[in-house]
């Protein structure tokens, strides 16, 4: 049966007593923030005052967030300041919701991994969700949410294979697929810090509850819309072994020090017994198979 992982709340990376913290933007380093929307994050990279094309941001929000998104952004980069790129860590309906509309408005270039590409350009909808799993409203609710596909195909990009990010010097993208087919985390080694989507979360999803206190936990990703559970491990084992100092997460808090990495390290140990559910449509049998490089429903 799935558990949580506690995690301390001195660990956090930002002040959990401040409003900033829950609902503001909150800057973790010189060059790197994020910003609460409700449900889920989207992280700002680049330099406070940047300008225009100066700037990426990383993942979109949910509807009805897009002037949050540009308001933030303004605020930190710049009057009309737009991004040089949008990076998507990979396209469930809480990191897309502001995406067609942000990408026509500011003209930006949008990077995801390929696999994640049909989800983007209005070709797939993604599988159905879980909502058996995880015991919480929002898995109850996720029947109702949005599958997709968006189609931003006008303005989109494929990540390069080197793993080069664009317009982010020193950051890698690196697949970690599990919760989707595409997810990618992005990874900066001169400050050990993961951008890791929803790779591996620090709230428990699941739980209305939860996703409001946001009491920081160490989970696996939300269950209700993990379809492949092994790939979901071993991305979790990948990020777990780079030893990071920081991490920041599609959902809950970011976190930083040795109570997280050692958290994280658990979570990869334990991962079959404290992240999947003990049943559920996906599993006995993922989604999707990979297949000559292609995911493909079986």
């Amino acid at each position: 049966m799935a558990q949580q992982i506690p995690l301390d709340p001195n660990g956090r990376a930002d002040n959990p007593q401040s409003s900033a913290a829950r609902y503001g933007t909150q800057e973790l380093c010189s060059d790197l923030a994020y910003r609460r929307l409700g449900i889920v994050n989207v992280v700002f990279f680049g330099r406070p005052c940047a300008g225009d094309r100066e700037w990426v941001l990383i993942d979109a929000g949910v509807i009805g967030t897009t002037g949050l998104i540009t308001g933030a952004a303004e605020e930190r980069f710049g009057p009309k300041s737009r991004p040089a790129a949008i990076v998507m860590t990979h396209g469930h309906f809480d990191h897309v919701g502001a995406l067609e509309e942000l990408s026509d408005r500011w003209q930006a270039p949008i990077y995801a991994h390929g696999l994640e590409r049909p989800y983007l350009d209005g070709s797939a909808a993604y599988p159905p969700p879980d909502p058996s799993v995880g015991g919480g409203l929002m898995s109850m609710l996720s029947p109702l949410y949005p599958r997709g596909p968006v189609d931003v195909s006008r303005w989109l990009k494929t990540l390069a294979d080197d793993g080069s990010v664009p317009h982010m010097p020193g950051w890698r993208w690196l697949h970690t697929p599990g919760h989707t087919p595409g997810h990618v985390s992005l990874w900066r080694e001169a400050d050990r810090t993961i951008i890791a989507g929803d790779a591996f979360i620090t709230t428990r999803q699941e739980s209305a509850y939860a996703v409001a206190v946001q009491e920081p936990e160490m989970h696996g990703p939300p269950m209700y819309y993990t379809t492949n559970w092994d790939d979901a491990r071993s991305s979790v084992e990948l990020l777990a072994s780079l030893e990071p100092k920081r991490v920041i997460t599609g959902h809950g808090p970011a976190m930083q020090g040795a109570q997280m990495r050692d958290a994280l390290h658990r979570l990869a140990a334990n991962f079959d017994r404290v992240a999947v559910p003990a049943g559920g449509t996906y599993v006995e049998r993922p989604a999707a198979e990979r297949r000559d490089g292609e995911y493909r429903q079986p």
